[in-house]
Parts: structure tokens; C-alpha cells; sequence
């Protein structure tokens, strides 16, 4: 596993042992990043960060600031691991905590991001929750993309505020590309 592109092209990152995190492959995280094309000056939050290799990625090629949300405890230390090799450390938030009263407390303090990355376990019900979570807590900035990478059998379902504006596959994954309406 390593950094595709940017500042610190290249750089390998601590990949995880544990069946429990499941990193974006290479292959899935250049797809996405050459669909999103540009993320200058953007602000990222990666929700079931894992390794944090998304928002390292985003990082990596200009973004401005990348939280990163998980509720493991050895995910945390890959995420801080990872970037601390990259440098990235001034240039991030990292949050242990259950997605849905992450995604609250920051509604709270009234942060909003334009890209927001949601990688959870496979076939665990907690994308559409999740998605519904990001409408409810409104921390989506006017012209936020959301990016959800799931499993064909958890499709997302319509979710009022929200649009599908495209959609990938790569073997057992889906990348699915949304937009607030």
C-alpha cells in the first residue's frame, strides 16, 4: 500500500494484519481520485478511516485538513503512524470514536467539509445510516461530495437531500459518488 500521487507520491504506508480493517485498495483510490480530478484547498473527513489511507491520499494532493474517524483502537494507530511518515500530522484531526456520535459532536462545533469519504465494514447496515447521519447533522459544505465505498449487497438506498451522480464497480466493490441536492 503506498501514496498514489501528490506530495509524498510513493511513500509506503503501515498496512493493517487485522481482518478488521480493510484498507482501499491502490487501484480503488486512484479510480477515485482521478474521477474527483482536483482536491485543493478542500476539507476532508474520512469516516471508517481504517489505515487512513483515503485522506492521506487527499492530503497528499493539496487538501487543507483531513479528520479522520474510527472506532478502533488499532486503526488509530496505523492512521497516526501513517501520518506522522507523510508529515501530515499540522494538517489533521483524528477522532476515536463510533461514526455516528463523531459525525454529531462535529455538527456541534459547526465544522463542515466538502469531501467526505464513507468506507465501512462490509455488511454491517452502517452506510445509509451513516448517509442519513451526514443530511441530519448538516456538516456537508453547499457543493460537498460524498464517496461511499461499499459491497454490491448493501446498495444505497434514495436518501432524501442526497444523489447518486455516478457509480463505479471493481470487483466486489462499489464506489458510489454523491452529491447534496
Amino acid at each position: 500500500m503506498r501514496v498514489i500521487s501528490g506530495r509524498v507520491k510513493g511513500k509506503k504506508l503501515v498496512k493493517s494484519h487485522s481482518k478488521e480493517i480493510r484498507p482501499a485498495l491502490d487501484k480503488v483510490r486512484e479510480a477515485i481520485f482521478d474521477i474527483l480530478f482536483d482536491v485543493h484547498g478542500l476539507k476532508v473527513l474520512d469516516i471508517f478511516a481504517g489505515t487512513g489511507a483515503v485522506g492521506i491520499e487527499a492530503l497528499s494532493r493539496g487538501s487543507d485538513h483531513t479528520t479522520f474517524i474510527d472506532n478502533s483502537p488499532a486503526a488509530i494507530k496505523i492512521i497516526r503512524k501513517n501520518l506522522h511518515a507523510c508529515g501530515f500530522e499540522s494538517l489533521s484531526t483524528i477522532i476515536m470514536s463510533p461514526a455516528a456520535l463523531a459525525i454529531k459532536r462535529l455538527s456541534k462545533k459547526g465544522v463542515k467539509f466538502d469531501l467526505i469519504f464513507v468506507d465501512p465494514p462490509y455488511l454491517k447496515n452502517l452506510v445509509n445510516p451513516t448517509l442519513r447521519l451526514l443530511i441530519k447533522y448538516k456538516i456537508l459544505n453547499p457543493h460537498a461530495t460524498i464517496i461511499v465505498e461499499h459491497h454490491p449487497k448493501e446498495p444505497i438506498q434514495p436518501i432524501e437531500g442526497l444523489e447518486i451522480i455516478e457509480k463505479r464497480k471493481y470487483g466486489q466493490t462499489i464506489v458510489s459518488f454523491l452529491k447534496q441536492r
